[in-house]
């Protein structure tokens, strides 16, 4: 059965016809947002048999170049549930507004829009496509200057280099299997050898329409900045989107500006640019931030956007952000540019970056006072979706109304406890933020 998006179907999404995501440990998935159970391949390094031990040429890391990958049997059966209006688990980010009321399905299907017809008649009985990938998203490393609180070492060195000092030895040895020095080189060659190559070939084929550029923090990346001078090289750069998520700490390498330098040249492009808080707040979120060079970095991007979607903040609200809503309100409002919002999600108890990991009596009023000072702002697109991103924080259950006594007490204790082990390595304090409410300081003292 095939239905498509006119015809009724809501689950439908264009990524598995023209989109490719590989994460920095080399791992396939539809997207970045999308969240594949480790059975589905055995590429999962982490998932391997528990009696895995150095026997690294077992042929457990299952590396797949995206030529095995585009039409395995997998994707096949991805693409037939798709276009069959079938949920999918895969896409439950999207399905259920996990992380965001803007699911990230809008904008595959808005984007590639015209394609959809074509998508369904390139598509044979198997699953099986004749389209090729035009949209990329490599994670060509982990590299990133930032180590921000609800983050981790997959897509941040800096926390990888924090963990190896501070945590247990066994950790990248059970637990991150990626992270050792015997499966690095691994990954090393299959990065050099096929993920580099694959994607230098599309360049030079002009085949791409889109770059999705995503850390780590891709501007510290050198093959960032060859790859889309290379673009403007060989002059098709007026056809091709260029997406960023980006820590915006830095805009230069070597010689090259990325505005004056690349991204004047090319048709379109985007800049989320993360922060989520202003000032001490929003340095304690994100460890290796320095509020005011970020600040001037965003005033000098603004001087090449065209139109407001060229340049967004991008908030991620977690617990400590909560504080400082407002502020990020304002800031919106002194740069003139949308500010987009989503949330830390619950994915486990313990995660105490999430605003859902505070109770309901002590969370919503304080959504309820920022709602309250912006409920009479125009729902433009500078205010829409942090509007919008409020009240779907207010709509998900937080962990005290989910979970049962014994998981959300134990989730709170464990929560707690990796704040502070956090807190005591980095200097930091998260009972300063939240001093600034005394029933909030009281709860958390008394976890």
């Amino acid at each position: 059965m095939k239905i498509k998006p006119k015809d009724g179907n809501k689950t439908f999404c264009m990524a598995p016809w023209v989109h490719t995501y590989m994460s920095p440990q080399m791992e396939r998935r539809l997207c970045c947002a999308s969240r594949e159970d480790s059975n589905n391949f055995k590429q999962y390094i982490d998932t391997l048999p528990k009696d895995y031990k150095s026997n690294i040429s077992s042929g457990e890391i299952n590396l797949k170049s995206l030529d095995e990958h585009w039409n395995s049997e997998y994707m096949k059966s991805v693409r037939l549930k798709l276009m069959a209006g079938e949920e999918i688990p895969q896409c439950a980010t999207c399905n259920h507004k996990l992380l965001n009321a803007q699911v990230y399905r809008q904008h595959f299907n808005r984007f590639y829009g015209n394609d959809i017809d074509k998508a369904f008649e390139s598509t044979d009985d198997t699953g099986a496509t004749t389209m090729k990938v035009v949209s990329w998203d490599y994670r060509f490393s982990n590299l990133c200057n930032f180590s921000c609180r609800m983050c981790g070492d997959m897509l941040s060195s800096s926390w990888e280099a924090e963990n190896k000092k501070h945590r247990k030895p066994e950790l990248y040895t059970k637990h991150r299997i990626w992270g050792r020095k015997d499966v690095q080189a691994i990954l090393q060659k299959f990065h050099d050898q096929t993920m580099v190559k694959e994607f230098t070939k599309a360049i030079e084929e002009k085949t791409i329409r889109e770059f999705y550029w995503c850390g780590g923090e891709p501007l510290m990346w050198k093959i960032h900045w060859i790859a889309m001078q290379r673009v403007v090289e060989l002059g098709y750069a007026n056809q091709v989107y260029a997406r960023y998520n980006s820590n915006m700490s830095r805009i230069k390498f070597f010689k090259l500006n990325l505005f004056d330098d690349i991204l004047s040249k090319f048709q379109d492009w985007q800049i989320n640019a993360s922060i989520d808080g202003t000032g001490e707040i929003g340095e304690y979120i994100r460890t290796g931030l320095k509020y005011n060079e970020w600040l001037e970095n965003m005033k000098y991007a603004k001087k090449f956007i065209k139109h407001p979607r060229q340049l967004q903040l991008d908030l991620t609200v977690t617990m400590p952000g909560v504080f400082d809503l407002e502020n990020m309100f304002k800031l919106q409002k002194e740069l003139g540019i949308p500010l987009l919002c989503k949330k830390v999600f619950n994915f486990s108890a313990d995660v105490y970056m999430s605003p859902l990991f505070m109770p309901k009596h002590l969370l919503h009023p304080m959504i309820e006072e920022i709602q309250n000072k912006v409920k009479d702002e125009k729902r433009t697109v500078f205010t829409h979706a942090f509007i919008e991103g409020l009240q779907d924080i207010k709509n998900h259950k937080t962990n005290e109304e989910r979970l049962d006594e014994k998981t959300y007490i134990k989730g709170l204790k464990d929560g707690k406890a990796e704040c502070e082990f956090i807190d005591k390595i980095r200097g930091t304090d998260i009972k300063k933020i939240l001093a600034k409410n005394p029933k909030v300081l009281e709860w958390w003292n008394d976890i």
